[in-house]
């Protein structure tokens, strides 16, 4: 029989529904508790899964003390200061992305999980992806030889095509167009997906980045309601990587027509690689020797991978690393203030 794990659900929005429903279909993963100061959200989300344990506070959980680990669906802003006590109580912790809203934030919850010798990962979604394991292991492997060069996009359209709801009326959406409440705009909020798509598949780190951000009129005045409409829309970057390899990112949420579509492009001095998740289907295609000559690409089958949320438990079991991890998280928020920095820059090139 699989280790008991007790998990306490920190936060009850939109999110935390996808995590109640993939560990409690995880073998020996009960859900215990769950944590939100909106009384209401939070006796809907624990009636609906099963959550016996109900606390207004964080503050209120810990003294409780009756979980083994946490997932914290709290907003981006929440992250840190959610976070820390939990690793300071010595509970494993799998946290939403972005790790926290800032470099300093995030490098300080690195160090806390260091110091608490727990588990503490980030959730990067698109790990899940079977075509990004299997491109990250073929070049891992020299398939594609030295990387050269590659190009990236995250590219979304509920700004023009409410596919998911009305931004304009949903606070769910509008929240992510305002930085006041918490937004760091699509470079944030989608941005740190593709530099992970992108850094993690070819194996290398960045070590410079230079950043343009774009921010449209949305409403008459920029605003609705309570929500001023100053996020960044669209992002473009031009990478280095440490052996010196260079290449462009971009992500929006104006890219009318794409729903929630991921592209990468790699090329090395031995192939290329062509890696999709669009529609929510992933690909992966390859041009490698004897096809070089002739420019044939072809499918690669990709076999099936663990979710996050599987990982997780996993690595709390002593059965699997803690990838990714929050030293990971924090060395993507230092890409991210270091690319918004440049974009105030005028997109200067800035090392990392």
């Amino acid at each position: 029989m699989p280790r008991p794990i007790r998990l306490l659900i920190l936060g009850t929005g939109g999110m935390a529904r996808q995590h109640a429903e993939h560990f409690a279909a995880i073998p020996g993963v009960s859900l215990v508790a769950g944590v939100d100061p909106r009384a209401e959200p939070l006796a809907a989300f624990c009636a609906t899964h099963g959550i016996a344990n109900r606390f207004a506070t964080l503050t209120e959980a810990l003294d409780w003390g009756q979980f083994d680990a946490a997932t914290n669906v709290t907003p981006d802003a929440a992250h840190h200061a959610t976070t820390l006590p939990l690793l300071a109580a010595g509970k494993p912790v799998l946290c939403e992305k972005p790790l926290a809203t800032n470099a300093t934030d995030a490098a300080e919850m690195a160090d806390a999980a260091a110091r608490a010798g727990v588990v503490a990962m980030v959730n990067l979604t698109y790990r899940n992806v079977p075509a990004v394991q299997q491109a990250a292991a073929m070049v891992a492997a020299g398939a594609i030889g030295t990387i050269r060069h590659f190009e990236a996009s995250y590219l979304q359209s509920w700004l023009t095509q409410p596919a998911w709801g009305d931004w304009k009326t949903e606070s769910q959406w509008l929240w992510r167009l305002a930085t006041a409440h918490g937004s760091k705009g699509v470079l944030g909020d989608v941005g740190i997906h593709i530099l992970d798509y992108a850094s993690f598949i070819a194996g290398l780190d960045p070590v410079e980045v230079s950043a343009r951000l774009a921010t449209f009129d949305k409403a008459p005045g920029g605003r609705i309601g309570d929500y001023v409409l100053d996020a960044n829309d669209s992002v473009t970057m031009q990478l280095r990587l440490a052996n010196g390899a260079l290449g462009t990112l971009s992500a929006s949420r104006f890219a009318t027509g794409h729903l929630n579509d991921l592209r990468l492009r790699i090329y090395g001095d031995k192939g290329g690689l062509e890696v999709l998740f669009e529609h929510g289907i992933s690909r992966l295609n390859a041009c490698l020797a004897p096809d070089l000559q002739s420019a044939v690409w072809t499918e690669v089958p990709c076999p099936a991978v663990p979710t996050v949320y599987q990982r997780f438990i996993d690595a709390i079991r002593g059965d699997g690393p803690p990838t990714p991890d929050f030293a990971r998280g924090a060395a993507l928020q230092r890409m991210l203030d270091t690319a918004e920095y440049s974009a105030g820059q005028q997109g200067l090139a800035l090392p990392l």
